[in-house]
Parts: C-alpha cells; structure tokens; sequence
C-alpha cells in the first residue's frame, strides 16, 4: 500500500542561477556589509519602510529595462544572504535598489520562501518590512508559509501569520501548511496554525487528511491538537485506510489506543475488505493487536476467508487470537 505523503519542497544553492561576479560578492558578504559595499558601490543605508505596490513595479519595470545580465548576480548574492541568513548583506542588496525583493529563483522561489525555510526570522522580517509579499506561490504552489511549516520553524510561522500570511493557498498535490507540519510531526507548528485559523480536514490528492498523515508517522503530540480541533477521527483516505488502519499498518500501538479512545471504528475496512486488526497480525505487531483486543474487535473473515490467526507465523500472535477466534466460530 503507498504512502500518503507531500512531496518535500527542497531548497538548495543548487537552484539557484549563477552567473560571474554573485560569488565574489557572496564571499564579501561573509565580512559584513561594509566588505559588500566595495563590490556594491553603494552606503550601507538603513531599512526602508514598506515599499508601494506602485513603487515595487517600477522598480522591476526598471530592472527589465536595464536587462537580466546586469541583475542577475545581484539577486543571486541576495538569494545567498537569505539562505545564509547574512541580514546585513541582505538589506545592503535591498537597500541599493537593485534587487527586487520579490525576485525569485529558476523555480519561482522568492528571497521570503529561502529564509523561511531555513528558519532566518530576523530575514523573514526585514524581507516583508521591505515588501515582500507574503503569499506568493512557487511553481509548485508553496508559499512561504509552507515551507516554515514544513520544516518546523514556528517561529518564523507566527511571525508571517503577524504580517497576514494565509492558510488558503494549497501546493499542487494538496499540501497545505497544516498537512506539512502533520507530516513531519511538528507539534508546536500544528498548534499555531490551527490558533490561525487552518483547517484540520484539509485533504491531500488522495483524500489523506492531516490526522492521517499524523498516525501515519507515529506522532501522538500531533494527534491529540487535531482530535481537540475538530479532527474526525474516521476519515478516510480515497481508498478507504483510515487512520487507525494506517497507525495499525505501521505498528504505532500508541497512537491506535489514542485514536479508540477517540472513537475510532475499530471494525473499519478498507477497500479490499481488510480491517486495522487484520493489518496489525499480517504485520507481526503483537503490542497493536492488544490494544485493538481492549475494544473487542469483531473477528470476521476476509474474502479468501481467512482468520486473522492464519495470517501469521508469529506463534505469540496466534495466541492472542486463536482463543477468541475459535469462540466465535462455535
């Protein structure tokens, strides 16, 4: 059975366009701005307060005119200082007014995606103090947002929320903020995001919820946000798993004796027939199967009417379960 997962979103320097003389001015950058300023030609000058939306197109109006070889080191230098988390190089570059803050990499990333998904906060907000926009998307739909959630910087995920990030702008397969952090198991993120309004049912492509995702990965923190948030407990994926299926397929027997304590179908089936109990004894999860044997499952048979005590080897499992078994069958 595959996995229900968001592709990650990486970043990397190998993304972004290099061209003659951004390398020079990155290693300056590492000396401060004052070493940049050489290379620049430019004073250090403080932030300047927000930009227009006027002011922001004239500027990439202007750089269109003055053409992309000439900017391209400059952006690059400034895609390294967010990546880097350099802010004295970054607000250099930006200040000179030849960088736009919203310019993006081959992939559409933006200088605001690099530094939230490298988690630089003090980046992140001298980045939207200049403009930046908050909810731009990359090609593949991530915003900003995403990618802090993603990668578990909570920090930076309430700071953005401060500035009006929104929850509303899905990837391309589905992801969305909440969806990320449920996947990785970032707790303290699952729990801003939801205090900002996110959904606990948003769905993945294939109908995976963020509960899904979460018993899927183990994590119980996680769980019980979502469960206190309105999370349904039985939602199913296109193909019918559960969560407590998934948990159970993967051998988290906390998070199955958290999901029956919160009303999960112990007798749900997927679509081939095959319940949580079914799964953990094909699987050898013997710690599984006694929390499933707590809520007293129902022992029925499969299409090929098999037993669960037939589906294992394991001579500890048939113990648990041929008892039962032949109880019912007389």
């Amino acid at each position: 059975m595959p996995r229900s997962e968001i592709q990650k979103e990486q970043i990397s320097s190998s993304m972004l366009g290099r061209k003659e003389g951004s390398e020079s001015l990155s290693r300056e950058g590492l000396r401060g701005a004052h070493g940049a300023q050489a290379v620049l030609g430019v004073p250090a000058a403080p932030s300047r307060p927000l930009q227009t939306g006027m002011e922001k197109s004239a500027l990439a109006s202007s750089q269109l005119k003055e053409g992309s070889e000439k900017e391209t080191p400059l952006a690059n230098a400034a895609f390294w200082a967010a990546r880097k988390g350099n802010l004295a190089l970054l607000q250099l570059l930006l200040n000179s007014g030849r960088v736009d803050v919203d310019c993006r990499d081959c992939l559409g990333s933006t200088l605001l995606m690099v530094a939230s998904y490298f988690g630089h906060l003090h980046c992140v907000r001298e980045l939207v103090l200049q403009g930046a926009d908050i909810n731009l998307q990359r090609e593949t739909g991530s915003t900003a947002l995403f990618f802090a959630a993603q990668q578990g910087h909570d920090d930076v995920v309430r700071s953005l929320f401060q500035f009006g990030a929104s929850t509303e702008f899905p990837t391309k397969d589905g992801g969305t903020a909440v969806l990320a952090a449920s996947q990785y198991g970032h707790a303290k993120v699952v729990e801003t995001l939801l205090k900002h309004g996110a959904n606990s049912r948003d769905q993945l492509y294939d109908g995976a919820t963020p509960l899904f995702l979460a018993a899927q990965g183990g994590y119980v923190d996680v769980i019980r946000l979502l469960l206190s948030s309105g999370a349904k407990a039985n939602q199913p994926r296109q193909d019918g798993t559960t969560p407590l299926w998934i948990a159970a397929q993967m051998g988290h027997s906390e998070v199955v004796r958290v999901l029956l304590l919160h009303g999960a179908d112990r007798d749900a089936t997927r679509n081939d027939g095959s319940t949580a109990l079914f799964k953990a004894a094909t699987k050898g999860f013997s710690e599984v199967i006694k929390e499933l044997l707590k809520f007293s499952p129902a022992l029925g048979i499969l299409k090929e009417n098999e037993l669960a005590a037939e589906l294992t080897q394991n001579e500890r499992i048939r113990r648990l379960l041929w008892p039962r078994e032949m109880r019912r069958k007389s």
